[in-house]
C-alpha cells in the first residue's frame, strides 16, 4: 500500500473515532446530532473575537441576544471564566444605556455561596392570607415554556435544573406533563385553552385542574391573560404535533389540532377575572395571580380599584413585556404588539401604588430581563423576582438559531424530532440550568452591593441611570414616570 492510501486510511480511522465519540458524549448536543461537522461551530466560536475585529458584527448587534450576552450566560452554564478583558467595547453615549451609580462606601459584600438560594423580600399569597402563602425562595425563576413548545428532555432539564438552584418552573399553558414531575417547585400556568385543567368541550374544570397538580409540587397558579409574543392573539397546535405525552398533559385528543381562544372563555370583565382567581384559589390552597403584557391602561386602573374596594382578587402580578419571544407569532404581534417592560410595569405599578396595593401584591417581570442589567433595572423599579425563559433556553444549550417555530431546532429545546432531542442530554443541561440561575443571583447581589444594598430589591430606583441623550443621564423613576 502506497503512503498516500495510508494517511488515507488513518485518517478515516481518525474521522470514525471522533465521529464514534461525537455520538455517545453527552455534553454538547450540536456534535451528537452533527458528529464531526459540529465541531466547526466550536472553532469558530473560539476564534469569533480574533475574526470580528475585521468582518461580521460586533459583540452588542446580533438580536435579540448579543454575542457578549449569550457569552453571560453560556459562561455561568458551564461555570467557565464570565469575565470580559481589555475593557468595555461598548458605545458609553448610546441612548437608552442603563448605568448603576455605585456607592462611595458599598454594602459589605458577603462571602459567595454558590447554594444561596436569595429569596423574594415579600410574601406571596399574604394579601389574601391564602393558605399556601410562603416567601418564595428564589427572585429569579424560570419563566412559561410549555412542553410541546419545548421537548420533554428541554422540560426536564429545566425542571431537574430548578430543583437544584431551588427556584419556582412556570410550566407554561401546556399543563403539567410527566417531563415537570422531576422534583422542581412548579407555578402552574393556565392559559386561555385551560390545558391540563379543561373538559372536552374546552371549558374550565376545576376538577381536572386538582387531578392535574396531584402529586405536582405545585405551589402557585399563574392565570395568563396575554404573554409578550403574541398579546391579544390565541395559538393553534397541529395536530401532527399533539403526540400521546402532549395530548395526556393537556386533556385533549392525539393527532387533533387544538385551539386556544385569544381570551378566556370562563369571563370577560375584572368583576368575574377575580371570582375566577378566588375561586381557584379556594380550591387549590394556593395563592394564585395574573400575567399579562401591557396594552390599554385603562384595565390596570379598574382592576387596581376593584381589589382595593372588595379586598379580593390576585396575590401576584406578572408583567410580560413586549421584547417576550419564546412563543412564534406574527412579525405584527412580535414587533408592534405590547408595551417594552420597563414602561409596561411603571403602568402597572402605578395603578396599584395609587390604589395602597403595592406592598401587599407581588410583582414578577419577564421579557428578555435574564441578564445582569435588565434584572437589576427591573428590581430596582419594584419587580419582586424575575422570570427568564430564553436565557434558560440558552443554558441548555440553545444556540439562539431561531428555528423554533420549525421542527428542525439543531440543539432539540424547541422540537420533538427524535433525531435532535437525543443530543439533549437532561442530566447534564440541568445542571447548567442551574449554574446559570444562581450566577445570576450572584450578580445581582453583587451590584446591589455596589449600589450600597444588602438585597436587589432594597436598591434606590435613582440609583439606576438611563442615557436619553448625550448630555442627559436621568433616573429610570423619572423616565418611566413610575412612583416608587
Amino acid at each position: 500500500m502506497t503512503w498516500w492510501l495510508w494517511i488515507i486510511v488513518v485518517l478515516a480511522v481518525l474521522l470514525v473515532g471522533v465521529a464514534l465519540y461525537d455520538v455517545t458524549q453527552k455534553k454538547h448536543a450540536i456534535l451528537r446530532n452533527y458528529p464531526i461537522v459540529g465541531h466547526l461551530r466550536y472553532i469558530l466560536e473560539k476564534f469569533g473575537p480574533e475574526l470580528r475585529q475585521y468582518i461580521v458584527t460586533d459583540n452588542d448587534e446580533e438580536r435579540p441576544f448579543s454575542r457578549d450576552q449569550r457569552r453571560f450566560v453560556y459562561a455561568t452554564a458551564k461555570k467557565a471564566n464570565p469575565y470580559f478583558g481589555f475593557g468595555t467595547d461598548n458605545d458609553l453615549d448610546k441612548p437608552g444605556y442603563v448605568y448603576f451609580r455605585h456607592a462611595a462606601f458599598p454594602h459589605d459584600e458577603p462571602e459567595h455561596d454558590d447554594n444561596h438560594p436569595l429569596p423574594m423580600r415579600k410574601t406571596l399569597g399574604e394579601w389574601r392570607d391564602r393558605p399556601g402563602a410562603h416567601v418564595p425562595r428564589s427572585v429569579v425563576n424560570i419563566s412559561a415554556m410549555s412542553y410541546g413548545s419545548l421537548s420533554g428532555p428541554a422540560v426536564e432539564a429545566l425542571n431537574k435544573g430548578s430543583k437544584m438552584a431551588d427556584c419556582l418552573h412556570n410550566t407554561g399553558e401546556g399543563g403539567i406533563s410527566v417531563h415537570h414531575r422531576h422534583g422542581g417547585p412548579l407555578m402552574f400556568q393556565l392559559g386561555t385553552g385551560y390545558f391540563g385543567a379543561r373538559n372536552p368541550d374546552g371549558s374550565f374544570s376545576i376538577d381536572r385542574m386538582l387531578a392535574s397538580m396531584e402529586d405536582a409540587p405545585v405551589e402557585a397558579i399563574e392565570i395568563k391573560l396575554s404573554q409578550g409574543a403574541k398579546p391579544g392573539l390565541g395559538g393553534v397546535l397541529p395536530g401532527k404535533k399533539v403526540t400521546p405525552q402532549i395530548a395526556e398533559a393537556r386533556g385533549v385528543e392525539v393527532g387533533v389540532t387544538v385551539r386556544s381562544p385569544n381570551r378566556h372563555p370562563s369571563f370577560s370583565d375584572v368583576t368575574g377575572l377575580i371570582e375566577f382567581v378566588e375561586s381557584i384559589a379556594d380550591a387549590s390552597g394556593v395563592p394564585v395571580g395574573i400575567k399579562s403584557a401591557v396594552g390599554q391602561t385603562a384595565f390596570w386602573t379598574e382592576l387596581a380599584a376593584e381589589m382595593k374596594a372588595t379586598g379580593r382578587g390576585p396575590d401576584f402580578i406578572s408583567v410580560d413585556g413586549g421584547e417576550g419571544g419564546t412563543g412564534a407569532a406574527p412579525l405584527p404581534f412580535s414587533d408592534h404588539v405590547a408595551l417594552p417592560f420597563r414602561e409596561a410595569f411603571a403602568v402597572v405599578h402605578n395603578a396599584f401604588h395609587d390604589h395602597g396595593l403595592d406592598e401587599q401584591l407581588v410583582f414578577i417581570g419577564a421579557g428578555r430581563l435574564g441578564l445582569p442589567t435588565e434584572a437589576m433595572t427591573a428590581m430596582a423599579m419594584g419587580v419582586d423576582g424575575v422570570g427568564v425563559a430564553r436565557e434558560a433556553m440558552l443554558a441548555i444549550g440553545c444556540i439562539q438559531a431561531q428555528k423554533c417555530h420549525t421542527t428542525h431546532c439543531p440543539t432539540g429545546v424547541a422540537t420533538h424530532s427524535k433525531r435532535l432531542t437525543r443530543g439533549l442530554d437532561p442530566a447534564d443541561k440541568s445542571v447548567r440550568l442551574a449554574n446559570y440561575v444562581r450566577s445570576l443571583r450572584h450578580e445581582l447581589v453583587r451590584l446591589a452591593n455596589a449600589m450600597g444594598a444588602a438585597h436587589p430589591s432594597e436598591v434606590d430606583p435613582d440609583a439606576v441611570g438611563l442615557r436619553l441623550t448625550a448630555n442627559d443621564v436621568r433616573p429610570v423613576r423619572e423616565v418611566f414616570g413610575y412612583t416608587p
